[in-house]
């Protein structure tokens, strides 16, 4: 099993590695800064870089709990050292965009009491159903307003883990009308902004609600009698 260091340090852009199992197109690592995906954020791209070549990373995934990362072209061979780069700008804009999903997620459990039906974000961009009978723009404007508080509120967020049972006494803790998480896992992470949400989740965040930025709700519709979409979208940070 690979040390998946990116679950206690979204900020680390690079480490180094070794090859320890290699496929037809794909290598593991001894331990990776790489997400491989899930719960709606895609995997991480980046290279991976040794003293004769550099490997494009172009795809991150799990397969049997194992975590693969897909190369372009010929690979490095086992046994192999290697600087494991992720593509940093990427990787930021996917953090802050998922902190963003969860302030509204946040709010609109608070505010409205709506449970998440589904959602899934690109780097800067995102979307999420709720549980709505109704949605026009007067509620969307308010839902954008509290939202962007949250933000200027500069709420600290923090990663913690929790034995499976400890973890499901927590109130609200899933979020989503099915609970997604596989009964196999026992222990559960969590992340939690400080004094507004809290919910299991295996991705990458910001550190303090500040760092998202604005978001903007750029697009509403129906996807169903009780199911209604909202799509964010987030500016560039220089």
């Amino acid at each position: 099993m690979s040390k998946l260091l990116y679950m206690n340090d979204a900020y680390l852009k690079f480490s180094q590695a070794e090859i320890i199992e290699t496929g037809e197109t794909a290598v593991i690592l001894d331990q990776t800064p790489f997400y491989p995906g899930g719960g709606g954020q895609p995997s991480d791209k980046g290279r991976l870089v040794s003293e004769e070549s550099s490997y494009q990373v172009r795809k991150v995934f799990k397969k049997q709990g194992r975590v693969w990362h897909e190369l372009e072209g010929g690979g490095p061979e086992a046994g192999d050292i290697v600087r494991a780069e992720l593509d940093w700008e990427r990787r930021y804009n996917l953090m802050r965009t998922h902190t963003a999903m969860h302030i509204l997620c946040g709010v609109v459990w608070r505010d409205y009491q709506a449970s998440v039906t589904g959602g899934n974000m690109e780097p800067l961009r995102g979307r999420m159903d709720f549980e709505f009978e109704h949605m026009q723009k007067e509620l969307v404007d308010e839902i954008e307003e509290k939202i962007n508080v949250e933000v200027a509120a500069a709420r600290p967020i923090y990663i913690k883990t929790f034995p499976r049972e400890e973890a499901f006494k927590i109130p609200d803790l899933i979020r989503t009308k099915i609970n997604l998480l596989p009964e196999g896992i026992k222990e559960v992470r969590t992340v939690e902004i400080e004094g507004l949400d809290l919910q299991a989740d295996g991705g990458t965040h910001v550190a303090n609600t500040s760092e998202v930025g604005t978001i903007k709700i750029v697009d509403y519709k129906s996807k169903g009698k009780i199911n209604k979409r909202l799509v964010v979208s987030l500016e560039e940070v220089r």
